[in-house]
């Protein structure tokens, strides 16, 4: 209670005394990823819209927040985050949402998922003690391997890092074994053979330099994910209100960008994973078919045990 009052009290001290308030932003991403960029550029926008009253410093590579995103902004240890929201311990069944395999086809299927499910997002952040300003898709996930993935028998002796409980059960479901490993320990697991392929997007892959590791990726598109950047709530009511709808400008506009930014980089990544020789190949029939029977089963127990806001969004999602 006495750090979240100090929070508070910190907050309207600096707008109520030098007109001037600061906040950092923790950037999960290294600096040339699009979504840090993205932050930087609503950082960008916030100071123009307040006339320069609020300003965000963005800190790439998660130096700020080594542990859990959610609960640092919760505690006020961090002011703002971005945060990649299936992997974030604490959201529950409705962090899942995104990630759940073959549910979006497309872009605007993705983005219509999102628009339904914000309402339950923004309940769910509220009770971490943070409002989500904004959401943007990754480019849609695929499959890097060492070898063609044609069919369900090519997932046998795949040791596989996956990114949530969802795209676990679903290489385990293929045939695979899933490991979970926290991103910056990829590459070496790839060298060593701890895992020898990857569920993520081409942007992650291009990131990661995944040609000098693996040979093929498989453009299943698994999923479009999110990534969310929230503010803690003690610092945004300590913020006049006329700052929040210029926050809130800033984020609806740079949430359009994103997601175009996202389809951009999506398209560059693949280019840049083809320059280095890496085989690209879209899945075939039969292998989309199998996944999708998968997915399918992965949906249904999924919403067995959803409360009925859960179901409500898949409900209005397949009208």
């Amino acid at each position: 209670m006495l750090k979240k009052l100090l929070i508070t009290t910190l907050a309207a001290a600096s707008v109520l005394g030098a007109g001037v308030v600061k906040m950092d932003l923790n950037a999960k991403y290294g600096a040339n990823n699009f979504h840090t960029k993205g932050a930087e550029k609503y950082a960008e926008l916030v100071k123009k819209y307040t006339n320069g009253e609020v300003q965000i410093t963005v800190h790439a590579g998660s130096s700020l927040v080594k542990g859990n995103p959610l609960k640092a902004v919760k505690d006020g240890t961090v002011a703002m985050t971005d945060m990649f929201i299936p992997f974030t311990s604490g959201g529950g069944k409705v962090f899942g949402i995104s990630a759940l395999p073959f549910i979006a086809k497309s872009y605007d299927d993705a983005y219509r998922l999102y628009q339904i499910s914000k309402p339950t997002y923004e309940k769910v952040f509220a009770k971490w003690n943070q409002k989500l300003l904004y959401a943007v898709s990754w480019p849609p996930s695929g499959l890097y391997t060492k070898k063609p993935i044609a069919s369900l028998a090519d997932f046998k002796g795949l040791k596989t890092r996956t990114y949530d409980k969802n795209s676990a059960k679903f290489i385990n479901m293929a045939g695979g074994s899933a490991v979970a490993l926290p991103w910056g320990e990829v590459y070496s697991a790839l060298r060593t053979g701890m895992v020898n392929s990857v569920v993520t997007s081409s942007a992650s892959g291009k990131d990661g330099k995944f040609w000098e590791v693996l040979s093929h990726f498989t453009k299943i598109n698994y999923a479009y994910p999110l990534q969310a950047v929230t503010i803690n709530l003690d610092y945004w009511k300590g913020l006049s209100k006329a700052q929040q709808e210029a926050m809130l400008k800033a984020a609806a506009e740079i949430e359009k960008a994103q997601w175009q930014a996202s389809k951009d980089e999506d398209a560059t990544a693949l280019k840049a994973l083809a320059d280095h020789g890496m085989k690209i190949a879209e899945a075939s029939p039969e292998l989309k078919k199998q996944l999708e029977g998968i997915a399918e089963k992965m949906l249904a127990e999924y919403l067995q045990d959803a409360d009925d806001s859960i179901k409500k969004i898949f409900e209005e999602y397949r009208k």
